[in-house]
């Protein structure tokens, strides 16, 4: 590739997602909302906040947990967050023992709780995994939230509040999905006060 055209298409990729993070700013400023005050209920009634994905999205589960448990802007109270994509243990014991499609399920039945949150994250929203977990959220009555791309997938359906970045380029989805989450942790740490 002729250097031109590398320049080319770093300004074509780079145009493209500040393209679709102003489309996340222009239509999805409510549902961010609506998320983070979810979160802050949790965290006042004793909840804590569950997360899930595959690939760079168990990469975002993993890094959101640690903004919330560490601290994202300031010095405050450490927050209850678990990304389910961590134990390598219980990952491979029940992918061998009930199926891949099972890993973050069987951690939602032993850890999440009513009061608790579930961020289920899948650029497609068709992770059979994140959706199954998602599922047994909703039937205990725990509140979930669903970071998807394209047209949502089957993960848009099933969440309490679905934040869909509409484009099929993983990339660029899941740029927005973290600067969605930082987003979120930000209202979060600002709601609790000093």
């Amino acid at each position: 590739m002729a250097e031109s055209e590398q320049r080319q298409r770093i300004v074509a990729e780079l145009l493209e997602g500040a393209r679709l993070k102003q489309w996340v700013a222009e239509n999805l400023v409510e549902g961010i909302q609506v998320a983070a005050e979810a979160i802050l209920r949790a965290y006042a009634l004793g909840g804590k906040v569950l997360l899930c994905g595959n690939g760079g999205s168990a990469a975002d589960s993993q890094h959101l947990a640690a903004e919330l448990v560490g601290r994202f802007r300031r010095e405050r109270q450490a927050l209850a967050a678990i990304a389910l994509t961590t134990d390598t243990s219980i990952l491979t014991a029940v992918g061998n023992d009930y199926g891949f499609d099972r890993i973050f399920l069987r951690q939602v039945e032993a850890l999440l709780r009513p009061e608790d949150v579930l961020i289920g994250i899948s650029t497609s929203g068709r992770s059979a995994n994140v959706n199954a977990a998602v599922r047994r959220a909703r039937s205990v009555g725990a509140v979930t939230i669903g970071l998807a791309g394209g047209d949502g997938g089957e993960l848009a359906a099933l969440v309490d509040i679905a934040l869909v970045v509409p484009s099929n380029n993983t990339a660029r989805v899941q740029e927005c999905h973290i600067a969605i989450g930082h987003i979120i942790c930000s209202l979060v740490e600002d709601g609790l006060g000093g």
